[in-house]
């Protein structure tokens, strides 16, 4: 990966994370004082609603933290190394969880006639598609540890090799 990739790669990537942390500090209070006029029958939402705005956020933050990781990796050449899994199992992980946020928003909004039922329907189909996320990256980890795999191979051929010769 070239110089200019991983910078323009890191770029983004901290952009994304300070963008997190602002709506964390600056957004996510405005709409605690907002859900703060709910009406007495959906009041229950409040705590719950924020929380799972919150975490998901913890969970977008991980994933940016270990891309970030693996970014490093790649341009120091030590990817292809077992040290990459952690991250990657992270990563699996923090989607994973992320998914899980989702659909516990769909249940939080199911009850009751707050929210329509095509609304939560959608949210569903939400939780899915970013469970579907994290079995893309579990196939990205799949062909990971092929990758380290034949590398420890050619690495013992290497050396096999050199005391052949």
């Amino acid at each position: 990966m070239g110089r200019m990739t991983v910078l323009a790669l890191r770029a983004v990537l901290a952009a994304l994370l300070m963008g997190s942390v602002f709506v964390q500090a600056v957004m996510v209070p405005l709409l605690a004082m907002d859900l703060g006029d709910l009406a007495a029958d959906h009041a229950y939402l409040r705590t719950p609603l924020l929380t799972i705005v919150v975490l998901g956020f913890v969970t977008v933050e991980i994933v940016l933290v270990c891309v970030w990781r693996l970014v490093t990796m790649v341009r120091r050449g030590t990817v292809f190394s077992h040290a990459a899994f952690r991250h990657v199992h992270v990563v699996i992980g923090a989607v994973v969880a992320a998914a899980l946020l989702v659909l516990a928003l769909a249940v939080l909004l199911a009850p009751g006639e707050a929210v329509a039922p095509g609304v939560v329907l959608l949210v569903c189909g939400a939780a899915v598609a970013v469970l579907g996320v994290a079995l893309v990256v579990l196939v990205l980890r799949m062909l990971l540890a092929q990758a380290v795999a034949r590398d420890v191979e050619a690495a013992r051929m290497r050396a096999e090799l050199d005391v052949v010769i």
